[in-house]
């Protein structure tokens, strides 16, 4: 008999699992905005989504239906959440271009960032969080910190202007 492998093929160390309320419109949102591949799907008896797979670049993200009764809410149902998801992409615009005219509220538009990404920051439909990046410069950490110095400055002088 072959020994089981702890973490399966084709999976990450880390998979973030997101309840939504609206699981299987999510899913298509995710397929359109990150062109997310379905790999496997486990439906309730009435027809909902209870596991659904999708795998987004290299890495894979779980999504499941709402079941209040169960305390499983996404957060639609409570009002927010404060997890961000941060995905890298080769094009950053045409993701953040993508999820907007999905339907996601920008809540931080794309701009170059002191820390050598293209970064931006939208809420999708169903109130979860991304971060959406594609890096465009290899900085050491001392370009970095000279840079990340030089943008908290320039906050406090624009604070007190």
């Amino acid at each position: 008999m072959s020994k089981v492998q702890g973490v399966p093929n084709g999976f990450r160390t880390l998979t973030p699992h997101l309840v939504i309320k609206g699981a299987s419109e999510a899913a298509e949102f995710y397929k359109n905005v990150f062109h997310a591949e379905e790999i496997g799907r486990m439906l309730t008896p009435e027809r909902r989504i209870m596991h659904l797979e999708l795998k987004i670049g290299d890495s894979m993200l779980f999504i499941c239906e709402e079941i209040p009764p169960m305390n499983c809410k996404g957060p639609t149902s409570l009002g927010g959440t404060p997890v961000t998801i941060h995905v890298f992409v080769e094009d950053v615009d045409a993701v953040f271009n993508r999820a907007v005219k999905a339907g996601a509220t920008v809540t931080m538009p794309v701009n170059n960032m002191f820390w050598g990404d293209r970064y931006g920051k939208f809420v999708d439909p169903f109130g979860h969080n991304w971060g959406v990046a594609t890096r465009v410069e290899d900085l050491t950490p001392e370009e970095i910190k000279a840079r990340q110095d030089a943008f908290f400055a320039w906050m406090v002088e624009t604070a007190h202007a």
